[in-house]
């Protein structure tokens, strides 16, 4: 057989940027604004929350394109935490998005899912529906990257055009509320609000994703180009999303039947198109939530599997199979994802896992400062755009994120404290159990 045949296939720009918009687009969108406008009723000041969280978002991207051009490895956080502070770090990032980061949010995508076609077909079993999803989706992504990546481009693409009509129609067929969207004393006061603070945890999270491209730098054509592209373009596509989406809910919905809602989509669906297009939303947006497990279920893997190749303890984790997909820590991640699904009670879980994944980003964009100073002979392909300005107003926005949940939320705080102290017990153990750890591979050989 020729060696070009066994060549792993690339991913190519568009699956990049349709990994980063999926993952993006989940459930957050569709559900936090019922809890928002329960404190913030101020046009102006709830579209300011999501351009907030979009900068943000943005911010962190051009942080992470200038590490992921200088250091092209899958693995993320894990990889890059490893190499600039010290591999104990980064295995404690990869533990928490191995074991909650990805299995937890692709259950809970799963489980909307089903729920949400329930309300289009009430004989359905939801749960049994999202547990069929998520081993289809297995199935296609262990299979093949090549036919996987040309299913992601192609149901992210129907999700993207499916937004921008609904977008479009909304405006269009929507009365109009009573709802100031210019600037004025009220909704600049309204910035600067614990409501406004509460609510950018949620936005936070309902942008979470942003970064995804760079678990699977190591199989993206040309990372070194494309993957700084790739995050821009994907995060810059969704706070265009969610600023039109945002506004076509407020302004076809009125306040009061919004508050409290957790299917913010099939209110407004219904307040725009009747019962019946309500119905039809509801189906829809479940058949937009596959482009996000797909996401997810492919991207996840690739941090297990590049701890697999540094970590001695966890080597069997490593291996891919002929087409370049790590097969073993596929199938970990939807062992995980499955107990989530069949034993919904955790959602509580991904209230304490945002903390620590907020804190893991936070220090990998802390450490771009640390790189430049510590390494400035590693060639960088992609410099920030705008720093130190951008990485700082990241730092700063999260930071204060960071202490409000310190603050107001300490019992979900002491459980993602808890769960990293478990992540290190199980590393003191995995690094006993054969030599001690190491510098990363990718870090030996890049010298």
């Amino acid at each position: 057989m020729p060696e070009l045949t066994r060549t792993p296939y690339k991913i190519p720009f568009l699956t990049g940027a349709a990994i980063v918009i999926a993952n993006m687009v989940g459930t957050g969108v569709f559900t936090s604004l019922g809890f928002q406008v329960m404190g913030i009723e101020s046009g102006f000041a709830l579209l300011m929350l999501w351009l907030v969280g979009g900068l943000i978002a943005l911010c962190g991207a051009v942080s992470y394109a200038e590490l992921a051009a200088a250091m092209p490895r899958s693995g993320g956080e894990y990889h890059y935490l490893s190499k600039i502070y010290h591999p104990a770090l980064g295995f404690l990032s990869g533990w928490v998005s191995a074991t909650v980061g990805f299995a937890a949010p692709t259950a809970l995508a799963a489980l909307a899912l089903g729920q949400y076609a329930k309300s289009v077909w009430p004989g359905l079993e939801p749960q049994w529906l999202s547990v069929a999803v998520v081993l289809a989706l297995t199935l296609v992504h262990g299979s093949s990257t090549r036919v996987g990546s040309r299913l992601q481009i192609v149901i992210t693409a129907l999700k993207v055009g499916v937004l921008v009509v609904f977008i479009g129609a909304g405006m269009v067929v929507g009365e109009g509320q009573p709802i100031r969207f210019a600037p004025d004393a009220a909704g600049w006061q309204a910035l600067l609000s614990p409501a406004f603070a509460v609510s950018l945890v949620y936005v936070s999270y309902a942008y979470s994703g942003w970064n995804a491209a760079v678990y699977v730098t190591g199989e993206i054509d040309n990372p070194r180009r494309n993957l700084s592209r790739i995050l821009l373009t994907g995060t810059a596509v969704v706070l265009l999303l969610y600023v039109g989406l945002n506004y076509v809910f407020l302004r076809s919905t009125p306040i009061a039947g919004l508050k409290g809602q957790v299917e913010v989509g099939f209110v407004a669906a219904t307040s725009l198109f009747g019962p019946f297009g309500g119905r039809l939303m509801g189906g829809v947006i479940a058949a937009l939530l596959v482009s996000t497990i797909s996401s997810m279920v492919f991207a996840g893997p690739r941090i297990v599997q590049t701890m697999g190749e540094d970590l001695p303890a966890l080597h069997f984790l490593a291996p891919k199979s002929r087409a370049g997909i790590p097969i073993r820590a596929l199938l970990l991640q939807t062992g995980i994802t499955m107990a989530f699904i069949l034993k919904p009670s955790f959602q509580g879980v991904l209230v304490y896992a945002g903390f620590v994944l907020n804190l893991f980003t936070f220090l990998t964009v802390l450490g771009l400062f640390i790189f430049r100073w510590r390494r400035p002979e590693v060639p960088r392909p992609y410099r920030a755009w705008g720093y130190p300005f951008t990485p700082l107003l990241f730092l700063v926005l999260s930071g204060w994120t960071l202490v409000f949940i310190l603050r107001d939320k300490p019992w979900e705080s002491l459980y993602g404290l808890a769960t990293l102290a478990i992540g290190a017990l199980v590393y003191f153990i995995t690094t006993r159990l054969g030599r001690p750890a190491a510098e990363p591979a990718s870090s030996r050989s890049s010298h």
